[in-house]
């Protein structure tokens, strides 16, 4: 299996676009958030990376291919914010304010947690990014001295856990306005959030994917200035 890792650079594209294929089955099967197809795909690939002794980086040297679709596919998200540029117009003022707000909650949750468990300035950094896309993140970790590695694991370790709970979280708060649920899942969970969105309807797929550029903009500026408060 490691040679046939080394021969073929595609293997690691087959194996991350099988397991994440893996995970959409066991999703439709059982109908658990727990069984979210990213989820499972990180695990199904470190099981078999731990399996067969496989490096990491030979691993990468294919699936990074992978990587090169990930600006085009957030892109793509405009898409059906372009069907709702109606109710975008009516409601620009809530939805402005509604990111604003989740970027400083995100931020600001970064900064209490980094205070009360004493972090260092680069561990605090690496963290603020967490709630937008990773393409946003690592620029923003980098550029503010972050551990740009640690960053990606938590921006879709965040995004994994509000696709998971983002539905029941709404429930539980009694958000049912389709624009505001929309919101919340972009600006906290990004990308990740933004597929939630999109299975529990096309207005709220098309706020969230606004709030992952927007969030992305408000974040690059608002972290320089946390970025000094410790």
């Amino acid at each position: 299996m490691k040679d046939l890792f080394i021969e073929s650079v595609f293997v690691g594209v087959l194996l991350s676009v099988g397991a994440y294929e893996t995970g959409v089955f066991l999703k439709k099967k059982f109908h658990m958030a727990l069984f979210n197809p990213l989820l499972v795909a990180i695990a199904a690939v470190v099981v078999v990376l731990l399996v067969f002794d496989i490096d990491y980086e030979i691993y990468e040297e294919g699936a990074k291919y992978l990587s090169y679709l990930l600006t085009p596919a957030t892109v793509c998200l405009a898409a059906p914010l372009y069907e709702q540029v109606e109710l975008l117009k009516k409601n620009v003022s809530a939805i402005l304010a509604g990111i604003l707000a989740g970027a400083i909650t995100s931020m600001g949750c970064v900064l209490v947690m980094s205070l009360v468990f004493h972090l260092s300035h680069e561990e605090y950094v690496t963290l603020l990014p967490k709630s937008i896309t990773t393409a946003i993140g690592m620029g923003v970790s980098e550029e503010l001295g972050g551990i740009v590695t640690i960053t990606v694991a938590v921006i879709i370790i965040t995004g994994v856990f509000g696709n998971i709970i983002g539905e029941f979280v709404c429930k539980i708060f009694h958000i049912t306005d389709s624009v505001a649920k929309g919101i919340a899942l972009g600006s906290a969970a990004h990308a990740i959030g933004t597929a939630k969105a999109l299975e529990l309807g096309e207005v709220e797929g098309a706020m969230s994917g606004l709030s992952i550029a927007v969030s992305g903009v408000l974040t690059v500026i608002l972290s320089i200035l946390f970025a000094q408060f410790l």
